[in-house]
């Protein structure tokens, strides 16, 4: 999975996909060099943002974005990662196929009935309180039963709300409400969250936590220093099995997970 940040201030690529054209070229970019799936976002979620951008500011940010890309590639499977339902009904009717919810469908009440009108994919991540919560959070206990018991709840809620089971796919939110000593654990048992049954997207691209790990002379490393501690993880991850890896470095990710592949069919 690809990420096209549509915004100004995302943490990585922040600005530099602002304007529609490039966001569209960029995107071609990435399925050029393999990407399966383009997730399309136009909010920023980095650790301290405030979540106040109103729907019609992100759809003036995305939907220049999808239509274009559907339009000269009909065929490449689109995603919005969005949290409120008029973004993500625009989005899907105009080609995209998931709904890449951060909130799992707790911050907009109508999401879970528009996905389930929709017909759509699904993605429902674990998220700890709201990004400028996050360095007040009291710590968890177990972060990983925390993980798979409220994905599960949130789950169940979905669909009785109407979302086919076999249309959602969960993500455990590295970094989201998870500090350096939380995200590592998880990573470490990333394989309990097999038992929900369902599809596994990770997204630990370019985050704060390996930074930390890579630090040098007590600096934590930069952004641009980051690409081979991000490898390491896809790897990890991909062996504990997730099915899908959200990426900034889409060709050097698609090289490595076929290697993974490779060594888990040797099996």
């Amino acid at each position: 999975m690809g990420i096209v940040n549509v915004t100004p201030d995302s943490f990585f690529d922040g600005g530099k996909y602002f304007d529609p054209t490039k966001a569209v070229e960029h995107a071609l970019r990435l399925l050029d060099e393999g990407s399966d799936i383009i997730d399309i976002g136009g909010e920023s979620t980095r650790p301290g943002a405030k979540i106040a951008l109103n729907a019609e500011e992100e759809l003036s940010r995305v939907m220049p974005v999808i239509t274009t890309l559907h339009k000269v590639q009909p065929e490449a499977l689109l995603s919005i990662d969005t949290y409120k339902a008029p973004v993500a009904r625009a989005a899907v009717t105009a080609g995209a196929e998931i709904i890449n919810d951060i909130s799992a469908f707790r911050w907009d009440s109508q999401m879970a009935k528009t996905a389930s009108e929709l017909k759509c994919g699904v993605v429902l991540m674990h998220m700890r309180g709201r990004p400028e919560e996050w360095r007040t959070l009291p710590p968890p206990g177990d972060i990983t039963l925390l993980v798979k018991r409220e994905l599960k709840q949130w789950t169940e809620n979905a669909v009785l709300a109407g979302v086919r089971r076999e249309r959602i796919a969960v993500d455990p939110g590295f970094g989201f409400g998870k500090n350096f000593e939380q995200n590592y654990p998880l990573m470490a048992h990333f394989e309990d969250l097999q038992s929900l049954g369902l599809p596994l997207l990770a997204g630990t691209s370019r985050k704060s936590f390996l930074g930390r790990t890579l630090a040098r002379d007590g600096q934590d490393a930069p952004l641009d220093q980051r690409l081979y501690g991000t490898l390491a993880s896809h790897t990890a991850l991909a062996l504990k099995g997730a099915h899908i890896l959200r990426t900034h470095d889409v060709k050097a990710a698609v090289e490595a997970a076929r290697v993974t592949d490779a060594i888990l069919q040797a099996r």
